[in-house]
């Protein structure tokens, strides 16, 4: 979700690109499905791990959105500019009915987006 809204929000201020520490093999239907609310379509995005990029992209802003990353992240990234950490929890992770855990996914969205919005702000 943070993928997509950055991509959506930020235009072409970026080149965003995302990866996780041990991502799983398809991206969350209620992801895709909270995202195309807000009118963004996340439904081509693929999970793929930090190894595609470590090394072989630099980097200018490395921003981590969640708890387990930060302690699985790499300290050292070449080139990079500065370190971020937005510690979002994962609704994926979020155990109740089923419109709970379409609440869970709608409530973090909103809050990357808040906080993707208000760092865009800041960021010139």
């Amino acid at each position: 979700m943070a993928e997509g809204y950055m991509q959506h929000l930020a235009g072409d201020r970026f080149k965003v690109l995302s990866a996780g520490t041990t991502p799983s093999d398809h991206v969350h239907p209620l992801a895709i499905q909270v995202m195309a609310e807000e009118g963004v379509d996340i439904s081509g995005h693929s999970p793929k791990n930090l190894r595609e990029y470590l090394g072989r992209v630099p980097v200018r802003f490395l921003i981590i959105v969640c708890g387990g990353a930060q302690e699985a992240c790499p300290r050292i990234w070449p080139g990079i500019h500065e370190r971020l950490f937005w510690p979002f929890d994962d609704p994926a992770a979020f155990k109740g009915t089923e419109s709970e855990t379409l609440a869970e996914f709608r409530r973090v969205r909103d809050q990357i987006r808040s906080q993707i919005e208000e760092w865009l702000a800041e960021t010139r």
